[in-house]
């Protein structure tokens, strides 16, 4: 079909084509019942067809306008389409019912008006109920295309409300796993963890090396922080939609960076110059968990090796660098067993940082290191 065909046939199934269609077809009514007829009923009947173009916004007074040429002329498209109109387009029943009552007075009191049309007889009430069925079929139409509609409407309405109730249930089935995943994790890990400490704590009592009491004192150290800060995590993914009646714990700052590095067992050389301005408590804890992270990557995988952390502000962006070098020799195959990892730490830090406006990079160096390398923008919020 050419460009031209499809247009055509869009117009005569779109909206313009259901507006003029009747207005054709009540002018051809017209001018077949009035082309003998005088020039003011030619006149009245070229209004009523002319009114229908506002039968849409303005049905009633459509019909009104229609009623003059009815009641000269017997046309019949143009006011069975206003009556139509008031049905479909207004909400009161009671003014569909006035409009078609006026139509079928009109339509059975027509003019000139003759004595016989008040006789009772047959031919009078077969001219009732000629008028009266030419007003009623189109009201009832009317009615069942706007029930139609509303109906259709309604449909929509109780799709929408259904899809929100899914979501609304699947979110809370989400909520409930996350909650039981949140405790197994948390009897779990913190079992694990507990008993580290508890060992930890009790070689830091029995051992008489002071390598191996300071050694021990840190593991237990970062047992009691690991599950505190566990502890918050867990709270956090329980207390979704739920009332907390107690608050969390601060979440770790900058401030707190000293204390982590402290606590790593590295050697760590470090330069920690923010700024000295208050930075955004997501780019501070973002700052934190990086060099939490790089540090514990590099216990895993570069055991002595010499590291640096540096903290330095680049305006209004904060630069948070941690650089190794590479393992000292028979450092790595010193370790029994490899820590387990699942490799999503620096993922994670990576997103965390994109979140905030700001990047991460991490790349090996040339001499066998490692440099993460995170640059956070101060209006993360």
């Amino acid at each position: 079909m050419t460009a031209s065909g499809r247009s055509l046939t869009g117009w005569a199934t779109g909206p313009t084509a259901g507006l003029l269609l009747p207005v054709l077809l009540a002018g051809i009514d017209a001018f077949l019942v009035g082309k003998d007829g005088t020039w003011w009923e030619l006149l009245l009947s070229s209004i009523a067809v002319a009114a229908l173009l506002l039968r849409r916004r303005l049905p009633v007074l459509t019909l009104l306008l229609t009623l003059p040429g009815a009641y000269v002329e017997y046309i019949w498209i143009a006011p069975m389409t206003a009556v139509y109109s008031v049905a479909a387009h207004r909400a009161s029943v009671r003014i569909t019912t006035v409009c078609a009552t006026l139509f079928a007075l009109v339509e059975y009191f027509h003019w000139p008006i003759d004595a016989s049309m008040f006789e009772v007889g047959r031919d009078t009430a077969l001219n009732a109920i000629e008028s009266t069925m030419l007003a009623a079929g189109p009201a009832a139409l009317g009615l069942l295309a706007r029930t139609r509609r509303e109906l259709a409407e309604r449909i929509v309405q109780l799709t929408e409300g259904q899809q929100r109730e899914s979501r609304l249930l699947a979110e809370r089935v989400l909520g409930s796993e996350r909650a039981r995943l949140a405790r197994e994790m948390h009897d779990v890990v913190s079992h694990q963890v507990s008993l580290i400490s508890i060992q930890a704590g009790a070689l830091q009592v029995s051992t008489a090396d002071p390598v191996a009491k300071d050694t021990a004192r840190t593991i237990r150290e970062l047992s009691v922080r690991t599950l505190e800060e566990l502890r918050q995590m867990v709270g956090v993914l329980r207390a979704a939609g739920a009332r907390r009646d107690e608050p969390l714990a601060p979440q770790p700052r900058l401030a707190d960076l000293p204390r982590l590095i402290e606590g790593s067992g590295l050697p760590v050389s470090t330069s920690l110059t923010p700024g000295g301005r208050d930075w955004p408590e997501a780019v501070e804890r973002a700052a934190y968990r990086t060099v939490q992270e790089a540090l514990t990557n590099i216990r895993k995988h570069a055991p002595g090796a010499e590291v640096s952390v540096r903290l330095a502000a680049r305006g209004t962006r904060l630069l948070v660098e941690v650089r190794n070098g590479p393992p000292p020799l028979g450092a790595a195959s010193a370790l029994p067993d490899h820590l387990p990892g699942g490799g999503h730490g620096l993922v994670g830090l990576r997103e965390r940082a994109q979140l905030l406006g700001g990047s991460l990079t991490a790349d090996p160096a040339p001499d066998g290191g490692f440099t993460v390398r995170a640059v956070l923008p101060a209006t993360g919020e």
